[in-house]
Order: structure tokens, then sequence, then C-alpha cells
């Protein structure tokens, strides 16, 4: 017999319990990984993304959401991470949702040329991919949401309007006094342009429920995923395609 869940209320949105929907992360599980955009399999489920910059914590935030040690793969050098990693939520057979794990952006060390290009692939992604659902950006609360932070927030705005899920995941927020996290977290409301914002802490556990609980509700929606439309792009607009230099940095 399944968990119960919170609220069974008729036309009530489901919340789950912590239990239900730590579990439903825990079954997170390979599914495959992309060097290229048109590698990805077109897929029917609803799709979550992790985005942020390069040593805002990503990985160990999808490893602890997940409680598994080494299913995100976080590298010793960052900006080395260079593929688009998918995997499959559910129970083994009946996969229900997929989180992507985007590469890092914004090091330093990484050409410029190969920066420019990922910034591409990612667009691209974030503006076309069908089932996209919803996007987890990760930030840093000790430095805030940078330059590239907001661009990306401009690229995925026309979604967002337009029913996409957004969190901005502040990460990290042990190094934070109470006064501090409660400054960061007024600050990046207000940049977040109708996402939701909140304190994350795989050390402390802080919101790790939460959060899961969240992606539970977006990946169990009561209508229909949000997709592009040309609306969505702006009129005119055409996406860009990928091609075979579209890679990963």
């Amino acid at each position: 017999m399944n968990p119960p869940l919170t609220d069974s209320t008729p036309g009530a949105a489901v919340v789950p319990t912590p239990v239900v929907a730590m579990g439903w992360m825990h079954t997170a599980r390979f599914l495959t990984t992309a060097p290229q955009l048109h590698f990805l399999p077109k897929l029917g489920m609803p799709e979550i993304a992790f985005v942020g910059r390069s040593n805002a914590g990503k990985s160990t935030c999808i490893n602890t959401l997940t409680q598994q040690k080494q299913l995100a793969f976080a590298s010793k050098k960052p900006g080395r991470t260079q593929h688009i990693n998918l995997f499959a939520l559910g129970k083994q057979n009946a996969t229900d949702a997929v989180l992507t794990d985007l590469p890092g952006y914004g090091y330093a060390a990484v050409p410029k040329q190969d920066k420019i290009r990922w910034q591409r692939v990612m667009a691209n992604y974030l503006v076309t991919r069908e089932n996209l659902t919803g996007i987890v950006l990760l930030c840093d609360p000790r430095l805030g949401l940078t330059e590239l932070d907001e661009i990306l927030l401009d690229v995925i705005r026309p979604r967002v309007e337009a029913g996409l899920k957004f969190l901005v995941l502040l990460t990290k927020s042990d190094k934070l006094t109470r006064a501090e996290a409660a400054k960061v977290l007024s600050i990046v409301r207000l940049q977040a342009g109708g996402g939701e914002v909140k304190l994350f802490s795989a050390l402390k556990k802080q919101g790790v429920e939460e959060v899961a609980q969240l992606l539970w509700q977006w990946a169990h929606p009561a209508g229909p995923v949000a997709k592009p439309t040309q609306a969505t792009l702006g009129a005119g607009d055409t996406p860009v395609a990928a091609t075979a230099s579209d890679t990963a940095p």
C-alpha cells in the first residue's frame, strides 16, 4: 500500500508527504547522456532541468535530493562536465519524469569559444525542449545572481510567463547567518521574476524535503505541460537549430 498523500480533497492540488516525495526522488537512475542537442531523445513525460554556474553545488544538490552519492558527476575541475545528463524518475519500467543535469557555466578556465558554443546549446534547450516542465537554477547566495544568471532568466522568461515552473535554489545556505539568509531571500525574490526562491543546504539537509515535494508536484500536474509556441519564442523568431558544432564546452 502506498503512503498517503497529505491532501485527498477532490479538486485540490495534491501535496505528497515528505516520505512519498523523497521515495520518488530516490528512484532516480541514469537514463542517457548527450554531447549535443540532437542526441537527446524525444520524451513524453515531464522534464525538470537543473542549471547553474560552476561551483554552485548543482551535482551535490541532485545527489542529496535523490539520496545517491554519485548519481550526478561532480568534476574536480569546474566547467569540465561536458554533457547533458538525463536521469529517469519513477518505478522501474514506469518512468513518470526526467531530471536533466546541464553543464555548469561561467568558469573562467573554459575557452571563450567553448563558452559561447555552450551558451547557444543551453539557450536552444531551454527555449525549444517541448516536455520541459520546470527549471531549477542553483545559486551560491554569497554571490547572488550573476550577470550570466540574469541572461538565463531573460532567455526563459517567456516560457515562465507561459506557465513553465521555475525555482531559484540558494545552495550552501548553512554558510549564512539568519540575517544574511533573510536579506538574500528578499533580494533574489525581486530578481526571480515570478519564480520561487528557497534556501537549500546539503550539509544541514535544509529545504531537501520541501524541494522534493515541489518537484513531485511539478512532475504530476493537473494540466498539460507548458510547451514552447511561436508566441513564447516571440513573433517571427525561429529557434536556432542545433548543429554538429553545438557541443558543450
